[in-house]
């Protein structure tokens, strides 16, 4: 796709990647965290998230991610451990979360299902916000959700089939099921006042559920605010003066650059193209954005999660939406076929999937050379 001619879109990217030892079993990061500016702890204790700062391009926001992977991966290698690209532990593992107040008081909240939250790491995409464009923004990324599929990373939950985009199951159906609001893809919004709406609606609701589960409403303050105390696959955020879609599992890094940028770029576009929401086609010209309505688009992403790229709809929606779908290999459907899939075996997926991960960063890096 080639990019419009004004100003580049400042972009960036978070990849989150679980964290074993050399036998494929759990281990906490530790050192891992220094290796790299951007490397992260995050609320669980197998969990490693590397971001990048705002890039102007496509090659800068790939130069920095794998700059910094490779940092961590140098010191991977020292310590024995190593890093794992799918979305889900694979198999019934005991995840440990990191002891925190904003943990605590998600796990009021959402109660016992937030169990399943435990279990997922994905891949955050930003693209800078353009003043006066930022809910036609905000209603591209809504309607290029079903994308999602194109880096589906396992289909297994418990050591069971569940889907083939289990981490998007895990969240969107399960986690927030009894959570009003919360979860799942928001409708298209007319303007960024009715976002704000929707931001302070949805963090009474989340005051008044805590405060029911005996959080007092300074605690709840001092680690939530309404921007934050929300969980939906696409969200304006303030704090970063992004749009963020939260949809992507992990995947290899490539894989992951490729769709950040191939969402930029249409994203791009809306600073010359017409946007429009009408019938339940949807496309993506030169000069022309169409988006379906929304629930149409809800079709796409439950195939999307439920069949991924076995769904010929929701690849021909992709294609027409500007994705070169070709060039995804899914790991879910590599991997899947298994109704379980015991310890052992998971262990043994982590390993070949780091062997890959690391593959990835040093083709990359001789690239470079």
């Amino acid at each position: 796709m080639s990019e419009s001619a004004s100003d580049p879109l400042r972009r960036s990217i978070e990849v989150e990647y679980w964290v074993v030892e050399e036998d494929g079993s759990f281990t906490d990061p530790g050192g891992l965290v220094d290796a790299s500016p951007g490397a992260e702890r995050e609320f669980v204790e197998p969990v490693l998230e590397v971001k990048t700062t705002p890039c102007d391009s496509a090659a800068e926001l790939r130069k920095e991610l794998y700059e910094r992977l490779g940092d961590v991966l140098s010191r991977a290698e020292e310590v024995g451990k190593r890093l794992v690209p799918l979305a889900t532990p694979v198999s019934d593992e005991t995840v440990t979360e990191l002891e925190s107040d904003r943990t605590r008081i998600q796990n009021r909240v959402v109660g016992s299902d937030f169990q399943y939250a435990r279990h997922c790491v994905g891949t955050h995409v930003h693209v800078e916000q353009r003043p006066g464009r930022e809910i036609d923004q905000y209603n591209a990324l809504v309607a290029l959700d079903p994308a999602l599929a194109l880096v589906n990373s396992s289909p297994y939950y418990d050591g069971k089939r569940l889907a083939a985009g289990a981490r998007s199951k895990l969240y969107r159906r399960m986690t927030y099921d009894d959570v009003p609001h919360q979860g799942r893809l928001w409708r298209y919004a007319d303007d960024t006042r009715e976002w704000s709406r929707r931001l302070e609606r949805r963090f009474e609701e989340f005051l008044v559920r805590a405060e029911e589960e005996g959080v007092d409403r300074a605690t709840i303050e001092a680690n939530f605010d309404p921007e934050s105390a929300i969980w939906t696959p696409v969200q304006l955020r303030a704090e970063f003066g992004t749009v963020e879609w939260r949809s992507p599992d992990c995947s290899l890094p490539s894989d992951a650059l490729r769709l950040a940028n191939s969402v930029a770029d249409v994203v791009h576009r809306l600073d010359d193209a017409t946007l429009r929401i009408e019938g339940e086609t949807g496309r993506v010209t030169d000069d022309r954005v169409v988006l379906p309505e929304f629930d149409a688009v809800l079709r796409h992403v439950n195939a999307a999660i439920e069949d991924g790229l076995d769904s010929e709809t929701v690849r021909s929606y992709l294609d027409r939406m500007g994705f070169d779908v070709g060039a995804y290999s899914p790991v879910s459907h590599e991997i899947d076929g298994r109704e379980t899939v015991t310890a052992a075996e998971a262990r043994e997926l982590r390993l070949t999937h780091a062997d890959r991960l690391e593959r990835d960063v040093r083709n990359a890096v001789r690239q470079r050379e």
